[in-house]
């Protein structure tokens, strides 16, 4: 598919969150050398991400934030009022060397992706997909939203009607907020009910991500139970997605494609397959002529580069091989994750993309879920 692109940077490679953090792990990276090593960067589609400066980020964020940001990153601290105004240095938002340079250069690639599917066409911009940022301030490892800007820039570059799909385990709070009153962008996430940022024992089905949420009127929110498996998402897309897509009728549709909805995540306690998240996106691909697509959550390595390498293979039209070639193979046999789930890893983590299937029954709540965000 000679229209898709790919947007990276080292980055992401050479700068963490700070130990013990959930991200203070191989992700972009790994997903770059991983797709590198299948053999899948054609000559024109890998683009280096420019790195948004501060004029561009305060088409969303209060320039007294974006200031802040830059500030706390070059003095490595900052002061209590500060961080407690911008919830910087806490709530997993910590003050790290990159702080500033990594978050704008995902919103840099967001811009770039942007301009690149401005005449039609589809973009990867992997580095993106921080769906929690506020205006004011960070919040769930955000400290900008990707997403909301590179809305804001399609549709500053001619885009009319924009729909936002999020695939992620966590409710894309900030970014149906920042849309709650534009009537031209439609916001649907699919995410564990009860998880972050959602409150856990809140039953009200108005409650923000709740499936009666719907902002506006321009939103819709399917929180799903644990144990979600293929079939259920499968029902979910035939069902909801691409219905909710059509009588939208947009001219640009962004994915964000978390991967901690995969049941080899830590975090979430949802199961689908990888397979199943690929389908999905090439379900929605060819939906508008302007596709773009991001990352998002994802804590275990393993699963994250080889569900995001499907991703772009599910974006650009390759075909995912039986077996990884030695070379894909060894990189993952090289990465080091210390967690319980890599004591005794499978070996499937290392020599094949796709995960195996994994079917089951579509429970009532599912159906149920669906029947409310449609009527």
């Amino acid at each position: 598919m000679t229209d898709a692109h790919f947007i990276g940077s080292e980055i992401y490679r050479d700068s963490t969150y700070g130990s013990g953090h959930p991200l203070a792990i191989p992700r972009v990276s790994l997903a770059i050398d991983l797709i590198r090593a299948l053999g899948w960067f054609p000559s024109g589609t890998y683009v280096d991400s420019p790195r948004a400066d501060a004029a561009y980020l305060e088409r969303f964020h209060t320039p007294e934030y974006v200031a802040a940001v830059i500030q706390t990153e070059k003095e490595q601290d900052a002061p209590p009022a500060v961080r407690a105004r911008h919830n910087i240095g806490a709530g997993g938002n910590p003050i790290f060397p990159e702080m500033f340079r990594r978050p704008a250069t995902a919103v840099g690639g967001g811009g770039k992706a942007a301009e690149l599917v401005a005449e039609g066409g589809r973009s990867f911009n992997l580095g993106g997909g921080q769906h929690h940022g506020r205006p004011d301030r960070a919040s769930g490892f955000c400290y900008f939203n990707e997403p909301a800007l590179t809305i804001g820039r399609l549709q500053e570059l001619g885009a009319e009607r924009v729909f936002y799909l999020d695939l992620d385990a966590h409710h894309g709070d900030g970014v149906q907020d920042a849309f709650h009153d534009d009537p031209d962008v439609f916001t649907l996430s699919i995410h564990e009910a009860g998880r972050w940022p959602m409150e856990r024992r809140n039953s009200n089905p108005m409650q923000p991500g709740g499936p009666l949420d719907r902002a506006g009127g321009m939103a819709r929110n399917i929180p799903v139970p644990p144990g979600l498996n293929d079939d259920e998402l499968e029902a979910i897309v035939e069902g909801a997605v691409l219905p909710l897509i059509q009588e939208f009728e947009p001219d640009a549709i962004f994915v964000q494609c978390g991967v901690d909805a995969l049941g080899d995540d830590p975090q979430s306690k949802l199961e689908i397959s990888n397979v199943a998240l690929w389908r999905t996106v090439a379900a929605v691909r060819d939906m508008a002529p302007r596709m773009i697509a991001s990352g998002g959550g994802g804590y275990n390595p393993f699963s994250v580069a080889r569900g995001w390498a499907g991703v772009w293979g599910a974006i650009a039209g390759f075909d995912v091989p039986a077996r990884l070639p030695d070379d894909a193979e060894g990189l993952l046999r090289g990465v080091n994750w210390r967690h319980r789930r890599a004591e005794n890893p499978p070996e499937r983590w290392f020599t094949t993309l796709a995960d195996p299937a994994n079917h089951g029954p579509i429970r009532d709540e599912i159906r149920t879920l669906i029947r409310t965000v449609t009527s």
